[in-house]
C-alpha cells in the first residue's frame, strides 16, 4: 500500500474519532438497547462441549462512536467463555482493523472502563451504533483507540463484564478477555492468527480486566500467555474489601461501593438482603441497571454502616461478602509471567476521599495505592522481575490517566519492539497486607 495514502487514511480516521468524542458529552439518556439476536447463542451443541475461545457468530460493520459511523472496520465475534463461577457462557468482542491495513504480527487487547451494571452499556453495543447515556464512556475512550489504530495495531475490545454486566467480578473479566483474544486470533475475518503477539492495555475498570487476564493466563490460557508481550495498566482494584473501607464516606466515590456489592452478588448468586438495611436494599436495587456515571457523586458521605443492619456494622461479620471479596482479590490470584507497567495515583483527597484511614493509607479516591504497591512487590518476590511501578503522588484517579496513558503507550510499544522490560522491583515502597480484610 502507498505509504502516503495509508498515512492519510489513518489521519482522517483519527480526526473523525477525535471529533465525535466531543459528541458523547451531549448524549441524552435512552432506553436499554433492544434485544439483538446476534448476542443469543442458538447452536445445537451444549456450550460445555465447546472449547473456550471458539467463535460462534461473526458480523462486520463500521466502527461507531456516539452513534456516528467511522471509517474503521469492526469485526464482532460471539465466542464461548467462562463466567465467574466457572460455568460455560458466551460473550462478545469487537476487533477494530487499522485503516492502514492489518499487521497480523501484532494486536492490542484494549480493556474498557465502561463500569456498568447494564449490558446495554457494553463496548460491543456502542461499537455497533447503539447510543446510551451510560455508554457515553465508550465514546470517551475513542481517543485511546485512535492512538492504537493510528500506530497500526488491530484492537480487540471485549465486553469484559460479560453479557450480564457482572461489575467488579475480576475473574470473569480476566477469562472474558483471554477468550476474546483466542476468538480474535482464530477468526479468518480479523486477519489475525495463532502467532499474533498481543499487548494488554487498560485503566481503572479496564485495569481490573487487564490484571486478571495477566494473572489467569498461565493456567487458564497458556496458548494466549505465550503470545502476550506485556500488560500496561493504571488505577487497578486489588483488595476490594479494603477499597470498601477506603471509599466509605467519600463525596464522589461512595456510590461505586454499592455497584460493586451488587455486581459481585450478581456474579456469584449471593443474596445480601438479610444483611442490608432498608436504605441498603433500596440502594442495591437502584443500581441494578446503573452505569458508573450515574452514581459518581450521587451519594455523598454514604458509608457501609448506613447500608447494613446495625449488627453487621463490621464488614467482616458478613461472611458471604468476605468470601466473595476473597474471590475477587488480586492479591490471592496467581502471579503473571509477563512484563507489567503499573501506574497508580495517590491524592484521592482531590476527589473527596479521605486519605488517613487506619490500615488503608492514601489512594487515588477509589483505588488504594498501598494495595497496588503491595501487589507489585508480591509479583517481584514471586519471580516476575519485569515489573515497573509508577506512583503519581499528586494526582487523583481521573487525573492520573493523563500522564499514565502516554507512558503506557510508549512502554507497550517498546515491548512489541523487543526492548528489555524495565524493572524497579528493588525500589517499590512497602504497601499493605493483601489478605482479604476491610
Amino acid at each position: 500500500m502507498n505509504r502516503t495514502r495509508a498515512t492519510g487514511r489513518a489521519a482522517r480516521a483519527v480526526a473523525a474519532l477525535s471529533i465525535t468524542v466531543a459528541v458523547s458529552a451531549a448524549l441524552a439518556p435512552s432506553a436499554q438497547a433492544d434485544t439483538d439476536s446476534f448476542y443469543t447463542y442458538s447452536g445445537g451443541a451444549p456450550l460445555s462441549s465447546i472449547e473456550p475461545g471458539t467463535v460462534l457468530k461473526t458480523r462486520t460493520m463500521p466502527y461507531h462512536v456516539a452513534g456516528v459511523a467511522i471509517p474503521v472496520t469492526a469485526v464482532q465475534l460471539v465466542y464461548r467463555t467462562t463466567d465467574a463461577q466457572g460455568r460455560p457462557t458466551t460473550n462478545v468482542t469487537s476487533v477494530l482493523k487499522p485503516p492502514t491495513g492489518v499487521d497480523p504480527r501484532r494486536a492490542v487487547a484494549y480493556q474498557s472502563f465502561y463500569d456498568s451494571m447494564n449490558p446495554a452499556d457494553s463496548p460491543s453495543r456502542a461499537i455497533a451504533g447503539d447510543v446510551s447515556f451510560g455508554g457515553a464512556v465508550n465514546a470517551s475512550e475513542a481517543q485511546f483507540l485512535a492512538v492504537l489504530l493510528a500506530q497500526g495495531y488491530s484492537v480487540i475490545v471485549a465486553d469484559t463484564e460479560g453479557q450480564k454486566a457482572n461489575f467488579a467480578a475480576g475473574p470473569e473479566y480476566g477469562k472474558s478477555t483471554l477468550d476474546s483474544i483466542r476468538a480474535a486470533t482464530r477468526s479468518h475475518e480479523t486477519d489475525l492468527n495463532s502467532g499474533t503477539r498481543v499487548g494488554l492495555f487498560g485503566y481503572s475498570g479496564g485495569a481490573i480486566a487487564t490484571n486478571w487476564a495477566a494473572a489467569l493466563a498461565p493456567g487458564y490460557a497458556p496458548d494466549v500467555n505465550r503470545n502476550l508481550v506485556g500488560a500496561a495498566e493504571g488505577g487497578v482494584l486489588v483488595n476490594p474489601a479494603r477499597n470498601l473501607t477506603y471509599v466509605s464516606g467519600s463525596t464522589s466515590w461512595s456510590g461505586v461501593a454499592v455497584m460493586a456489592i451488587a455486581g459481585v452478588a450478581r456474579a456469584y448468586d449471593i443474596d445480601f438482603t438479610d444483611y442490608l438495611s432498608d436504605r441498603g436494599r433500596q440502594l442495591v436495587d437502584g443500581v441494578q441497571g446503573a452505569g458508573i456515571g450515574s452514581v459518581l457523586g450521587r451519594y455523598p458521605g454514604l458509608t457501609w454502616q448506613q447500608m447494613v443492619k446495625p449488627e453487621y456494622a463490621d464488614p467482616a461479620s458478613v461472611t458471604p461478602f468476605m468470601t466473595a471479596a476473597a474471590k475477587v482479590n488480586l492479591g490471592e490470584a496467581p502471579t503473571p509471567t509477563i512484563p507489567m507497567f503499573i501506574g497508580q495515583g495517590a491524592n484521592g483527597v482531590l476527589e473527596g476521599t479521605a486519605g488517613d484511614k487506619p490500615n488503608v493509607g492514601p489512594g487515588d479516591g477509589v483505588m488504594v495505592a498501598g494495595d497496588v504497591r503491595a501487589l507489585a512487590r508480591q509479583y517481584c518476590a514471586s519471580g516476575n522481575s519485569q515489573i515497573q511501578y509508577t506512583q503519581y503522588d499528586g494526582l487523583s484517579h481521573v487525573m492520573t490517566m493523563a500522564p499514565w496513558a502516554p507512558e503506557a503507550f510508549r512502554w507497550l510499544g517498546d515491548r512489541f519492539a523487543g526492548a528489555p522490560a524495565p524493572s524497579n522491583c528493588g525500589s517499590i515502597p512497602p504497601g499493605n497486607s493483601l489478605v482479604t480484610q476491610p
